[in-house]
């Protein structure tokens, strides 16, 4: 029984939680899924995935390790999310230039589900346990002209009432810069690794691996920057019908069940993004993610599941970002960043 309390948790937390634990092709057959969540801000104000939006902010480390540059050097990032119910995700990343290795970043964030209470089969309570999953993770990049490669080194764990599991996994990414023009492609694998050691009495399970290529772009004389991201590359079909939902009845009584079309299948991988760039110190966002929307709507309704809205505000030395991110009809998720640069913070005064 205690063993079915801990899967039902983890079932539970990864249902509500994934934007590929919705996808019934991907989620429910790999472990650590919650490495797919977006981490901060802005990553879940572009519509959770991007690639490709280069710029100061060291969160973007987990979008795609080649966005390390050296506008990152000696700022410090922490994110906080609050989702449903008791569950809450922190960051902190950091990002430092050393004269031997080179410019590195390094990442911590800590993911708590609540607490759970535990019945034995007579339904007598045997306590509460916690669920909780983590991950560290150290970036390194390198620039040769207008290409940069970068690659992260992850170890993640995961934790349910005092069962766990760890793994080791690592980004690889690249980058294309343009020269002159405000345009960048890039390219990542995500999550490429092994399950170290599983949960007792479980067999190992792949990891939640993701290909993605996406794009950003600001025409000249617009204050708006495009971005869009595909995911889920290696795999065609993310598409997850439900067999037990009841499809509509024709007008002689006949179901018709819902069916795959090619166009759907397509639309899923595609995440789109935008930054209204009102000044240095005031971005607007939207993302939307159809994956999201499609899998997560009710019925009847969607609501504002898919969409995201935020804010980049930048007050004195400090960076503030905040994202709403609907995650189903009923709510979603508030997102916020507090970013500064410690090199000048610490900077001796002339």
């Amino acid at each position: 029984m205690t063993r079915f309390l801990r899967r039902s948790a983890a079932v539970f937390a990864v249902s509500v939680l994934g934007p590929g634990a919705a996808q019934a092709q991907i989620g429910g057959q790999q472990a650590f899924s919650f490495l797919n969540l977006p981490t901060s801000a802005k990553l879940a104000g572009l519509g959770g995935l991007n690639t490709s939006a280069r710029d100061a902010d060291a969160t973007m480390l987990y979008g795609n390790p080649a966005l390390l540059n050296a506008d990152m050097d000696g700022r410090l990032a922490l994110a906080f999310v609050n989702y449903l119910a008791d569950i809450r995700q922190s960051t902190a990343v950091y990002v430092f230039n050393t004269a031997k290795a080179g410019r590195l970043g390094v990442g911590l964030t800590y993911l708590n589900y609540g607490d759970f209470e535990q019945f034995d089969p007579a339904g007598n309570s045997l306590g509460q346990f916690s669920v909780n999953e983590y991950t560290l993770s150290l970036s390194d990049s390198y620039t040769t002209g207008v290409f940069t490669l970068g690659g992260t080194l992850k170890l993640a764990g995961s934790g349910i009432a005092g069962n766990h599991s760890y793994a080791a996994l690592a980004d690889v990414g690249g980058l294309f810069k343009h020269p002159e023009q405000d345009f960048t492609v890039g390219l990542v694998v995500r999550n490429a690794g092994v399950q170290l050691k599983a949960y007792d009495g479980l067999s190992r399970e792949p990891m939640p691996l993701d290909v993605q290529l996406g794009t950003s772009f600001k025409p000249e004389h617009l204050p708006f920057r495009f971005s869009f991201t595909a995911h889920h590359l290696q795999q065609l079909d993310i598409v997850y019908l439900d067999p037990n939902q009841r499809g509509q009845v024709d007008e002689n009584g006949v179901e018709i069940k819902a069916k795959k079309s090619l166009g759907d299948k397509i639309a899923r991988h595609f995440v789109i993004g935008g930054e209204l760039l009102l000044s240095q110190n005031l971005h607007l966002r939207l993302g939307y993610n159809h994956l999201q929307r499609r899998e997560l709507r009710l019925d009847n309704t969607a609501g504002g599941a898919g969409f995201s809205f935020g804010v980049m505000l930048r007050v004195s030395q400090f960076q503030l970002d905040y994202t709403h991110a609907g995650y189903h009809a009923s709510g979603g998720a508030n997102y916020f960043t507090i970013a500064r640069n410690l090199d000048s913070l610490f900077k001796k005064q002339p």
